[in-house]
């Protein structure tokens, strides 16, 4: 009697390989803020490119099962911060919660397993330049597909990992997903150099110092302009965002903190720093208008905006008008003075354009699909806000005191594509904004930290970054801290940022290039393939037939 599908597995110990493609995966995650081990993430591939050439490995279910692993270790050890607030916020079960993180693990490993996949389908073992371009072509493909289907989730993509490492300035051209690329082709040219492949050692000699000399940095120019800064940390705590009672005690903080530095060009609050509809606070507002106009400074904040639906029709039909005729978005806002010359009088209106609406939501926290579904299954599918409109994919930047701000707010940081097509040639400066307080004291927002950190070194601008509870800091041009705020202190960052002027390679041309060759070449490789596949078949029916013949 045979063992059923699933136990095959474990009647030839094949579950050992999975094990240490697990555990690979953990190392992985090492590579990651806060811990910034670069080393972790190209060992931790060279590892797994290891369990794909072992002996047992002869399957593409075999290689799918490896590749899940390593995702899972992955995930389950770099994402383990969404715990945090679905246990403390999410009103659920611990048991829940664990199953939920489980599930979340398991869908972004199936991209990995996928790659492992495809390399085991196609993979020829006599050519190792030519499994090289399989493996980093299927790797870079399906890592670019998990930060796009079912809105995109990329974070810990493995370029990230090289954030602060010799490869960075190459982001500049290739981008985040250029240094993914990047470390697989070291890590699997390292594979076969270690095996004696002669060619394989050339090329990874070549990769490494090419690799470390590639930007377009130098085409970057900082300017004597400057922006004198008042970024406002003011460490609310999750638990009083949303409630009710606290929004005055709330804004009056901010308010408070922000006061004595007037003096400032510009002063930043962080993601809803303002916890109201814009439509409850419009005095208010405009209080905050006169007094940033009358100190010649401009304040830029996060709240909650509204504006009429679009469809004319039903705003006449609600009953009464104003009941449910208005959509609702995750808003960035400047009030006060938006210009380079003195302006008194402020620029506050109800209808006025210097604002801008989150694109990217975040799905169950801004927004619920299937929500006649899920929202009556736990409190989890019923979070303050959850309810937003989606702003457009492309907006003008932010003005105040005459410099140009390109917005991003919170998760809309970790896509790269996103924050480049808001971003102008004359953008002074990248800013984002968040509140990473439903993370608590976790990893994650010093991941959210880096990724942010990624996009300053793609687009060649520096990038100002103001948390309700840290991480808030100054990037410069180059990726790197200048200056930050600890971490669950209420506090205020002054700081004087250069503009800069230049384009990088990144910026004109994005990852369209890059994502097109790589494409491109898992097409040919994965043809090339299947023909040569076709044909070793075909040899070895021949071969066979003829030894029977013999017989």
């Amino acid at each position: 009697m045979g063992f059923p599908p699933m136990l095959n597995a474990l009647k030839g110990r094949f579950f050992i390989l999975p094990a240490v493609a697990f555990i690979a995966g953990i190392i992985a995650h090492l590579g990651f803020a806060p811990y910034d081990q670069q080393w972790a993430v190209p060992v931790a591939i060279i590892a797994l490119f290891s369990l794909l050439h072992h002996h047992k490995v002869t399957t593409v279910r075999a290689g799918f099962m490896i590749g899940l692993a390593f995702g899972a270790g992955l995930f389950l050890a770099g994402l383990r911060w969404v715990h945090v607030s679905l246990d403390i916020f999410g009103g659920l079960p611990l048991i829940v919660t664990l199953i939920l993180m489980l599930l979340l693990a398991l869908y972004l490993a199936i991209y990995p397993a996928l790659a492992c996949y495809l390399f085991i389908k196609y993979r020829q073992q006599q050519w190792p330049l030519f499994n090289v371009l399989l493996f980093t072509s299927a790797w870079l493909i399906t890592e670019y597909l998990r930060g796009v289907v079912l809105t995109g989730f990329p974070w810990l993509s493995l370029g990230y990992s090289q954030t602060t490492g010799v490869y960075s300035s190459a982001a500049s051209v290739v981008g985040m997903l250029g240094l993914s690329a990047i470390i697989c082709l070291i890590a699997t040219l390292a594979f076969y150099a270690i095996k004696r492949h002669v060619k394989s050692a050339v090329l990874l000699v070549l990769v490494v110092f090419g690799s470390a000399n590639l930007n377009s940095q130098d085409q970057l120019i900082e300017q004597q302009r400057a922006v004198n800064l008042a970024l406002i940390q003011g460490n609310i705590e999750q638990s009083a965002k949303w409630d009710a009672k606290a929004m005055w005690p709330t804004i009056t903080r901010y308010m408070d903190l922000s006061r004595e530095h007037f003096d400032s060009d510009v002063i930043i609050w962080p993601e809803a720093a303002m916890p109201a509809v814009e439509g409850w606070v419009q005095d208010y507002l405009k209080l905050m208008d006169s007094a940033a106009a009358f100190n010649d400074s401009a304040i830029i904040t996060g709240i909650i905006g509204r504006t009429p639906k679009k469809n004319i029709a039903a705003n006449i039909a609600a009953k009464p008008p104003s009941s449910i005729n208005h959509d609702y978005f995750n808003a960035i806002m400047t009030v006060g003075n938006d210009t380079d010359s003195r302006n008194i009088k402020g620029i506050y209106q109800s209808d006025h354009t210097n604002r801008y609406y989150k694109h990217q939501l975040l799905p169950i926290g801004e927004f619920v699909p299937f929500q006649a579904i899920l929202r009556p299954l736990a409190p989890l599918f019923n979070l303050p806000m959850s309810s937003f409109t989606r702003g457009d994919w492309a907006q003008e930047n932010l003005t105040a005191r005459g410099f140009k701000f390109s917005p991003a707010i919170c998760y809309e940081i970790a896509f790269g594509d996103l924050v480049r097509a808001n971003m102008k040639s004359d953008t002074d400066f990248l800013l984002t904004i968040s509140n990473d307080a439903w993370f608590g004291e976790s990893i994650g927002p010093h991941q959210h930290m880096q990724i942010a950190q990624m996009r300053a070194i793609e687009l060649g601008r520096p990038l100002i970054r103001v948390t309700n509870t840290g991480v808030t800091a100054i990037v410069d041009q180059y990726g790197k801290i200048v200056d930050q705020l600890p971490q669950f202190e209420e506090a205020v960052l002054r700081a004087n940022v250069k503009t800069v002027s230049g384009e990088t390679f990144f910026y004109r041309h994005g990852q369209t290039p890059l994502i097109t060759v790589f494409a491109i070449l898992l097409a040919l490789c994965m043809l090339a393939g299947h023909r040569q596949n076709r044909l070793t078949q075909k040899l070895a029916a021949l071969n066979k037939g003829y030894s029977l013949s013999k017989d």
